[in-house]
């Protein structure tokens, strides 16, 4: 019988402990509340400091910085608004636990003001962030060149280093979902595990981001991510302690997601370099939770490649016009393990001149295309539309295949073991090998209520012709209704319903059901 690979088979034993934790979380912060001193209007604000609202482009090299913790260019999103949020008119005081918890009743108390920021080099945000992850149109590993970083994050604040460059952030989120599966929800993803409470992420972001805002001088920044949860099944990269997956098959683990060194020179409109792991470059979706429009992600975005290790360079021709070239070691691998080979990453990006369309086509990881872990040859579009204030859509289409995958359907003598963790196909009667393409589209539909609820729809359609990334062959649909509330920038709730169906097998449930029905929700709190 076939094995889906390691990152997608369920786990068996049950683990309650992040929920426990979750509230020890919760109780710690309440604890801290209950000391915070009662504001006065007398008092003038102290140093300012910046709530971490989602502001700039969504840097989907990272696929986004988490929104508030978010920033541009998917991982770097920065502000796009000429306004910097201070912590308020009332300066924090007391000890490390007070002021963090004054930060966060001043967050949801909406007791915040602005003061500017330098201007943002570029096209006007075409979109509000929040109620969305970001406010420009993402593209991948760079920052959002142009945009003033004016995110300071309430860890920050109450440690009084509100004005560093050098920022730790980072959020904890927390899920539950129901679904009439019961063995697996897979490819649903993350949330993979039917009928739990669960901890998708505890993620740990330490960054210095290159100003970008002037053009005169070279700047430099840096990234270091630390993720653990069990959304790590995803992002993990075989050389990256992958034994946790790989050998283990552990629930919960660990994943140096993102770490990297940026380069900004000022040639043309800013030029950044991007050097080590950082998130696959092109797409809508994210790994980082917050940086997505919803709690689940789209079966194109389950078996697309995550993470890749090399040099990346960005150039700003002009306001409308940037390309992008880099090689990496391949898909989802160490340069240090065998399966890396030489791969090229080559992308252009045109927005019009209001900014309303923005289209983004990627060759990523491209070499020979041979069997090898995740060694996918991916030819990515996306395109952005702002219909008007309230009303914007989001399409990405890809095509992806692997060359001399080995067969698994049982129909040859003496097959070839796949790799550990890496699918085989089902190959025609007699090939030991075989190519193994796919191609998926998908398309939101989101609504902006107020600036602090939005709304959407997502359709979405995979053809998986050999099995090769979901293990049974065929073509998959889902649909989905999903909301994004927030509390003030820092806590953010997630609902969404959802419907799958694979339309030539048994793909759900383990193979066991064509449809599956699923709600979930989870809680995103930032510090």
């Amino acid at each position: 019988m076939y094995q889906p690979s390691s990152r997608f088979m369920k786990y068996k034993r049950r683990a309650h402990w992040p929920a426990i934790t979750l509230f020890t979380v919760f109780g710690f912060l309440s604890h801290g509340f209950g000391q915070v001193n009662t504001p006065t209007a007398d008092h003038e604000p102290n140093t300012p400091s910046a709530l971490p609202t989602v502001s700039g482009a969504a840097d989907l090299s990272d696929k986004g910085r988490p929104a508030a913790p978010s920033a541009a260019s998917a991982e770097d999103t920065q502000k796009s608004a000429n306004g910097r949020n201070t912590s308020a008119s009332i300066p924090l005081s007391g000890n490390f636990r007070q002021r963090l918890g004054q930060f966060y009743l001043q967050d949801w108390n909406g007791t915040n003001v602005t003061t500017p920021l330098p201007p943002k080099r570029g096209l006007p945000a075409p979109i509000d962030s929040p109620p969305f992850p970001f406010s420009d149109w993402g593209y991948g590993g760079s920052p959002d060149i142009g945009a003033p970083d004016g995110n300071t994050y309430p860890l920050m604040s109450a440690l009084k280093l509100e004005n560093s460059r050098t920022k730790i952030y980072g959020w904890f989120a927390p899920s539950i979902n129901f679904s009439t599966s019961g063995h697996n929800n897979f490819p649903l993803s993350y949330d993979i595990f039917p009928n739990k409470v669960e901890l998708n992420q505890a993620v740990v972001y330490v960054e210095r981001l290159p100003n970008t805002v002037q053009n005169s001088h070279f700047d430099w920044g840096f990234h270091l991510t630390g993720f653990y949860g069990i959304d790590y099944r995803f992002t993990t990269a075989k050389g990256y302690f992958s034994q946790q997956l790989l050998l283990f098959n552990r629930q919960y683990g660990f994943d140096p997601v993102l770490e990297y060194l940026d380069l900004y020179f000022p040639v043309k409109e800013g030029l950044d370099i991007r050097i080590g792991r950082f998130l696959s470059v092109p797409g809508i979706e994210a790994q980082l939770a917050p940086n997505n429009y919803n709690m689940t992600h789209s079966l194109l975005y389950t078996i697309d490649p995550f993470t890749d290790t090399g040099i990346y360079g960005t150039l700003k021709l002009n306001k409308q016009w940037m390309v992008q070239l880099g090689m990496s070691g391949g898909h989802d691998v160490a340069l240090w393990t065998p399966d890396a080979k030489p791969s090229a990453i080559a992308c252009l990006n045109y927005s019009t001149k209001s900014n309303n369309d923005n289209f983004y086509g990627c060759a990523n990881g491209i070499n020979d295309g041979k069997y090898a872990y995740n060694n996918l040859q991916d030819y990515d579009f996306t395109w952005y539309h702002k219909f008007n204030g309230k009303w914007h859509t989001a399409t990405e289409t890809w095509y992806m295949y692997e060359r001399d995958v080995p067969d698994v359907a049982g129909n040859v003598a003496n097959p070839i073991t796949p790799e550990t963790g890496a699918n085989g196909a089902f190959c025609a009667p007699g090939e030991l090998r075989c190519t193994a393409p796919e191609y998926a589209v998908v398309n939101y539909v989101n609504r902006d209520v107020n600036s602090k609820l939005m709304l959407g729809f997502r359709s979405d359609l995979l053809n998986d012709k050999k099995g090769q990334r979901t293990g049974i062959a065929g073509k998959y649909t889902e649909n989905t209704l999903y909301a994004t509330k927030y509390i003030g920038n820092t806590v953010m709730f997630r609902p969404e319903l959802r419907f799958d169906h694979s339309w030539d097998q048994r793909g759900y449930n383990g193979g066991r059901s064509r449809n599956q029905c699923f709600f979930g929700v989870d809680v995103i709190y930032k510090f």
